[in-house]
């Protein structure tokens, strides 16, 4: 499984790839705005600089929610940078764009997605990733998890190439529950990702190996 970070904070992107397992990254204009990224040419510098940071897919997401300005945003974005990866909700003018960048060689990324049937939609028109959001689901009492197997099973049945991207995710355990899944993709913050680091008998061996290492020097 690949891991993307979500986020647009360059120290921890930079955290992340100095890990050694970082495959990509996400962002959104919101993860822009936490970082105080305003105004069109410095966003589109920001992208750059993420791209110059990782060696994977970077998703930027279009503004326009109509097919013409959506092709006219997601053109300027995938010429910034052979990682860049057109993000397009997914709404009707979505799709539309999605086949068209997929029939012209622009990878895509067809986020907001919320059930298997719109995941469908994505894969037919070409997308090169979809993106469930499990947390948001989960949020209103839905299994998002439910929503990956479900985007699993109808990808396997027909070939389909469209990585499953989960998003959304919140901790570690939607991590391992991706994984188990067979989600191609996680996205979330640093800490679900360093969280997988952690463990209360690592800690503890660890310390007895260091305290009996002292013990015989």
């Amino acid at each position: 499984m690949k891991f993307f970070i979500d986020t647009a904070n360059l120290d921890q992107i930079k955290e992340a790839q100095d890990l050694g397992v970082l495959d990509g990254v996400t962002t959104n204009p919101s993860l822009m705005a936490k970082e105080g990224i305003t105004g069109k040419e410095n966003i589109l510098q920001h992208y750059k600089d993420i791209c110059e940071i990782v060696d994977g897919d970077v998703s930027a997401e279009v503004i326009a929610t109509d097919f013409d300005n959506m092709i006219s945003e997601g053109t300027v974005l995938a010429n910034l940078h052979k990682q860049i990866v057109v993000k397009l909700p997914m709404i009707k003018d979505g799709i539309k764009a999605a086949k068209y960048f997929s029939d012209n060689g622009v990878k895509t990324n067809v986020t907001l997605v919320f059930s298997a049937g719109q995941a469908l939609l994505a894969a037919k028109a070409g997308a090169t990733y979809v993106s469930p959001f499990i947390g948001r689901l989960d949020d209103i009492s839905t299994d998002g998890l439910n929503l990956i197997a479900e985007i699993r099973q109808i990808y396997d049945n027909y070939g389909f190439t469209t990585q499953i991207l989960a998003a959304s995710v919140r901790h570690t355990m939607h991590v391992i529950d991706c994984a188990k899944l067979g989600a191609d993709v996680m996205t979330g913050p640093l800490s679900s990702i360093t969280g997988l680091l952690r463990h209360p008998l690592t800690d503890i061996g660890l310390e007895k190996f260091l305290s009996d290492y002292k013990k015989g020097n």
